[in-house]
C-alpha cells in the first residue's frame, strides 16, 4: 500500500472514524489492527518477522523484569539471614543471567537483520579472498528478500529491551502493546526509530477527536505530499539519467545535478516524516520529529544531529555511550591524558567510538562498500574536526574571524551542504568506483555550458522543471521560516483565506505534477 495513493488515504479516513467511535480504552487496539493490516497489505509474509522480533523482546523484557522483582524481594525478605558477600553473590548471579537474556535476544534479532541484509554481500567478499587463493566459488542460490523496515524495527525493539535491561523503563505486561509498539504503521516502514516512553504514552492513551489537531494534520500531510510527488518525485528521472550517463556531461552539469539528488533525498523522505507526522496528528498522537533544517548546518557533525536524528540518537544512546564510558577506553584515554594532555585524552575515547558509530551507519544504510566507504567518510570529517579544534580556534583567532557574523556563517552552512551532497552522492551513483567517477567528472571536466540544454542535459520537460524549481525555493523558504517558529504555527496564523488559496495551490500542483508511485513505499529510505 502506498501512502500516496487513494487507497491508503481511504485506510486512514476508516481507521480515524473506528478510532474516535470505539471507547477510548480500546483505541489502542484499533491502531494494532491498522498496523497489522498495512504492514501485510505491503509486506505479506513480512509480517512474520515483526511478529517475531515483538515476541522475542517481550518474552525477554518479561524475563528481564521478573528476575529484577524476584531479587529485590529475595533480599528485603532476608535482610537480616544474609550476609554482604551471600547478597553480592546473589546479585552478581542474577546480573549474569540478565546480560545473558539479553545479548541472545540481541543476536538473535541482529541476526535475522544480518541474514536478509547482508547475506549476499558477505558470499560475495569470501568469494573475493577464495578467488584470490584459486579455490571454488561459492554459488549464492538463495534469493533472501528484506522484510520491509527490518532495520527500523530492529532498532527501535532492541532500544526498548536495552532500556528494560538498564532499569529506564518498566516492561510492558501486555504483549499485543509491545506489538503495536513494533509495529506502529506510521513509523514501521522508514521510522522515526521512537524511544519507548515518549512513543507508548501516546500510543496507549485515550485520546478525545480534536478539530486542531484533524486541521493541522491534514496541512501537514498536504506539504509532505506535495515535497514527495512534486519535488522528489519528478527530481527522480532526473537524477536516474545523471547517474546513468554522467561520463557524457559536463562537470558542471553534472554539479547541479548532484545538488539535484541532495533536494530529492530530502524531499523524499521529509515529505515521507511529513505525512506521517500529519497523520499521527489526527489521531492525536505526536511522532518524533526526524529533520531540523538539516542543510542550514554549518558542519557535518552539526548535520548528523538535524538529520535522520532518531537514527543518530539510538546510535548515540546504544552504541557511542557505551563505547564511549567503557573501562578499557576511559582508562585508555586516562593514559593518553597523563602523555599528551587533556585535549588528546578526551579525543581518544570520543574517536575510537565515532569509528564505530560510523562503520554501524555505513552498514546499515547499505550492504556494500559503496556505502561503508560513505559511513568513513562522514566519520572522518567528524573525528578530523575533533583533532584539529584547537588548530582551528587558532586559526580563526589569527586571521581575526568572528563567528557570529552572518558571512561567516554562510560560508560554514554552504560549505557543510558541498561537502555533505559530495558524500551523500558516494554509494548512490552504483558501485564505489562509480561514485568516485562522478566526483573526478566534477572536479576535472571544466567545460562551460553555452545552452540551457547542455547545462542541464537531463532535462526533457521544462514546465516540470519549473515547478521544480518552484519547489526548491518555497522549500528553502520555509526553512528559512523555521528559524524560531514552526512552519505549522506560522501558517496558521495567517489570514484564512490565504491558506485556503495556498493549500489549494499545493493540491493542484499535486494533481497536475505528482507522480505516484506504485511500489511498495514509493520511497528512498524503504530500501534501508
Amino acid at each position: 500500500m502506498s501512502i500516496t495513493s487513494l487507497i491508503f488515504f481511504l485506510f486512514i479516513f476508516t481507521t480515524l472514524i473506528l478510532y474516535y467511535v470505539v471507547p477510548k480504552r480500546l483505541q489502542w487496539m484499533v491502531l494494532l489492527f491498522a498496523s497489522l493490516t498495512f504492514y501485510i497489505s505491503c509486506s505479506t509474509w513480512g509480517i512474520v518477522y515483526v511478529i517475531v522480533t515483538a515476541t522475542t523482546v517481550y518474552i525477554s523484557a518479561q524475563w528481564l523484569h521478573s528476575i529484577s522483582v524476584n531479587q529485590k524481594v529475595l533480599l528485603k525478605e532476608n535482610k537480616d539471614k544474609l550476609s554482604k558477600e551471600e547478597k553480592a553473590i546473589i546479585r552478581n548471579a542474577n546480573k549474569k543471567k540478565r546480560k545473558y537474556i539479553l545479548v541472545t535476544t540481541l543476536i538473535f534479532n541482529f541476526g535475522i537483520l544480518c541474514v536478509f541484509k547482508y547475506f549476499h554481500f558477505t558470499l560475495e567478499q569470501i568469494n573475493v579472498v577464495i578467488n584470490a587463493f584459486g579455490g571454488s566459488l561459492i554459488e549464492d542460490r538463495f534469493n533472501l528478500i528484506v522484510p520491509l523496515g527490518i532495520s527500523f524495527y530492529t532498532f527501535q525493539a532492541t532500544g526498548y529491551l536495552i532500556d528494560v535491561y538498564w532499569g529506564n523503563c518498566s516492561a510492558q505486561k501486555n504483549y499485543f502493546k509491545t506489538l503495536l509498539f513494533v509495529s506502529f504503521f506510521p513509523q514501521v516502514t522508514q521510522g522515526p526509530i521512537s524511544d519507548y516512553e515518549q512513543l507508548s504514552d501516546e500510543l496507549y492513551s485515550e485520546h478525545t477527536f480534536i478539530y486542531e489537531n484533524y486541521a493541522q494534520g491534514f496541512q501537514r500531510m498536504i506539504w509532505g505530499l506535495f515535497k514527495k510527488m512534486v519535488i522528489a518525485d519528478c527530481l527522480s528521472p532526473i537524477v536516474t539519467d545523471l547517474f546513468a550517463n554522467y561520463s557524457e556531461y559536463t562537470g558542471l552539469a553534472c554539479l547541479l545535478g548532484t545538488f539535484g539528488y541532495s533536494v530529492q533525498i530530502y524531499a523524499d523522505f521529509s515529505g515521507y516524516m511529513d505525512i506521517m507526522c500529519g497523520v499521527c496528528k489526527m489521531f492525536g498522537i505526536t511522532l518524533a520529529e526526524n529533520f531540523e533544517r538539516p542543510y542550514f548546518s554549518k558542519s557535518i557533525a552539526e548535520y548528523w544531529r538535524r538529520w535522520h536524528i532518531t537514527l543518530g540518537a539510538w546510535f548515540k544512546k546504544y552504541i557511542y555511550y557505551p563505547i564511549g564510558v567503557s573501562k578499557w577506553n576511559h582508562n585508555l584515554g586516562k593514559m593518553a591524558q597523563k602523555r599528551f594532555g587533556k585535549h588528546v585524552g578526551q579525543t581518544i575515547p570520543a574517536s575510537i567510538a565515532l569509528v564505530v558509530v560510523w562503520f554501524t551507519t555505513g552498514l546499515w544504510h547499505g550492504a556494500s562498500w559503496a556505502y561503508i566507504s560513505w559511513g568513513v567518510v562522514n566519520g572522518l570529517f567528524i573525528i578530523i574536526s575533533l583533532w584539529m579544534e584547537p588548530v582551528y580556534t587558532l586559526i580563526k583567532k589569527k586571521l581575526h574571524i568572528r563567528e557570529n557574523t552572518f558571512s561567516w556563517r554562510a560560508f560554514q552552512t554552504i560549505r557543510t551542504f558541498i561537502l555533505v551532497t559530495f558524500i551523500k552522492v558516494l554509494p548512490e551513483v552504483g558501485t564505489l568506483s562509480q561514485g568516485l567517477g562522478l566526483w573526478k567528472r566534477i572536479l576535472t571536466e571544466h567545460t562551460i555550458p553555452t545552452s540551457f540544454n547542455a547545462l542541464f542535459p537531463y532535462v526533457d520537460d521544462k514546465l516540470t522543471f519549473s515547478v521544480i524549481i518552484l519547489g526548491v525555493i518555497l522549500l528553502f523558504v520555509s526553512s528559512l521560516l523555521q528559524r524560531k517558529n514552526s512552519l505549522l504555527e506560522l501558517f496558521n496564523k495567517c489570514p484564512l483565506i490565504l491558506r485556503i488559496v495556498c493549500l489549494t495551490m499545493l493540491l493542484l500542483l499535486i494533481f497536475i505534477f505528482g507522480v505516484a508511485s506504485n511500489e511498495v513505499g514509493g520511497f528512498m529510505y524503504v530500501q534501508f
